[in-house]
């Protein structure tokens, strides 16, 4: 029979500390910082104290106007002329500008957020002073404290400047985004706009959009599937083929294909626009050589749809095998060599002990990689954009082209002549829903995760 675990007792509960402490305990339920100044723990003391009459001096003045106007973005929505009767003149009123209203609002949502866990640290400081003084121990002194800031709490110290880092760099944009999606903001709406609920899903989902997000999302997973298994794929025979017994001067190939790899990637992939364009090298080689009459139309906006999702396969290969190689190399180099040589004693040929010794334990080792390598395909930018720019441009669709993934659709819609912000936030919550449904049921079928 199992038996319950018991669980230890706080040390002392707030209500106990209300009760049974002293005034400067007390006070430090309204004026943060109190109980550390009556001990003498004047740097915390201090902080807490200035912060807490910061954040008030802010939230009357500033705090409160940003919060309430949230609920409408600005009382104004477009120009208008009004009268003065101060002045005896009609003076314009320009729209409430909604971007700064919107990121002011949800910073100052953040920044309270911020204050309640920091009050909460001062309870917490306040209890274990209070628990310290009844029970007679040493309560830390102000030197001590700083000390403890280096040494046993360094790892808080050093958080501090990150953790504000990833709020105003990466949570509030990410916030922000989001509630973009839930607002009119478009080129009808381009400064003051309003709450408009679910309204822009709709039109993505089942609206003027839905003919162009569902078959650019197939075209999407499609592309991230090719562009993994290819690179993944012919990543691992290259580097067998670079290891084979018979290969000489290993270091020198695998220099060459790290060149590539090495090679900022807008530079190649510039320069295979250029190469595959209608009058580029590629069709003066093949005309010469007298394999074709007339140029062909490989990425540009006169080529077949399918031929340019081909070739855009094609050159992301030429730029992902390197990857994968090197990583298959180090794999490679770690094989358990007795079990090759047992499996060739025992008559298995190359191919044999290819399909059941090294790829299983490539792939086992790999597969967390080839997750992340899926992931960043459906997110793969500059690849579509450099090289093809979306091209051929599908009448059927609205701001995308046949190339097009939800990414480079996103960005057409951001910066073209639409301008639906909204839709684009829209397309940024589904692109992450996606990526992360994907990676969660992939991950959690691999071999690395149900035996790690």
């Amino acid at each position: 029979m199992f038996r319950k675990k018991k669980h230890a007792a706080p040390e002392a509960t707030f209500k106990e500390v209300w009760s049974k402490g002293n005034i400067a305990t007390k006070l430090s339920f309204f004026f943060m910082g109190s109980n550390a100044l009556a001990n003498k723990q004047w740097v915390k003391g201090i902080a807490l104290l200035l912060a807490e009459i910061a954040f008030i001096v802010w939230f009357v003045f500033s705090g409160i106007s940003a919060i309430s106007m949230l609920s409408s973005l600005g009382p104004i929505k477009s120009k208008k002329v009004v009268y003065d009767s101060a002045q005896g003149v009609y003076i314009t009123k320009q729209p409430s500008n909604s971007v700064l209203i919107l990121l002011f609002g949800l910073l100052a949502i953040i920044v309270c957020i911020a204050m309640v866990y920091l009050y909460i640290v001062n309870l917490r400081s306040t209890r274990k002073n209070y628990v310290l003084q009844r029970d007679g121990k040493h309560i830390l002194t102000n030197k001590e404290e700083l000390a403890n800031l280096f040494d046993s709490r360094l790892h808080d110290t050093l958080m501090t400047f990150p953790i504000i880092g990833i709020l105003c760099f990466t949570i509030l944009p990410t916030i922000f985004m989001i509630s973009m999606a839930f607002t009119n903001y478009n080129r009808q709406h381009p400064i003051a706009f309003s709450w408009t609920g679910f309204q822009a899903f709709g039109n993505v989902l089942s609206g003027d959009l839905s003919g162009t997000f569902f078959p650019v999302l197939g075209w999407t997973l499609v592309w991230a599937v090719a562009a993994t298994a290819t690179t993944f794929f012919f990543g691992v025979l290259l580097a067998l083929l670079i290891e084979s017994k018979g290969i000489k001067h290993k270091g020198f190939w695998r220099t060459i294909f790290v060149i590539v790899w090495a090679v900022p990637q807008f530079v190649s992939l510039l320069m295979m626009a250029q190469f595959l364009d209608y009058q580029g090298a590629l069709n003066n080689i093949l005309m010469n050589i007298g394999w074709i009459s007339h140029p062909l139309h490989f990425i540009d906006s006169q080529a077949s749809p399918l031929v340019a999702r081909i070739t855009v396969i094609i050159v992301n290969m030429w730029i992902g095998i390197p990857v994968s190689m090197l990583v298959s190399t180090a794999i490679i180099q770690n094989l358990p060599t007795d079990q090759i040589e047992a499996a060739k004693i025992d008559g298995a040929n190359a191919l044999q002990v290819f399909k059941s010794i090294t790829f299983p334990q490539i792939l086992f080792v790999m597969a967390p990689s080839l997750i992340q390598q899926f992931i960043g395909n459906i997110n793969n930018f500059n690849v579509i954009f450099l090289l093809t720019g979306g091209a051929p441009m599908n009448n059927k669709y609205n701001g995308a082209g046949s190339t097009d993934l939800l990414v480079t659709w996103l960005y057409n819609l951001t910066f073209g002549q639409e301008q639906r912000y909204n839709a684009s936030a829209v397309l940024g919550i589904l692109i992450f829903i996606i990526s992360a449904v994907f990676s969660l049921i992939a991950y959690r079928h691999t071999n690395a995760f149900k035996e790690g």
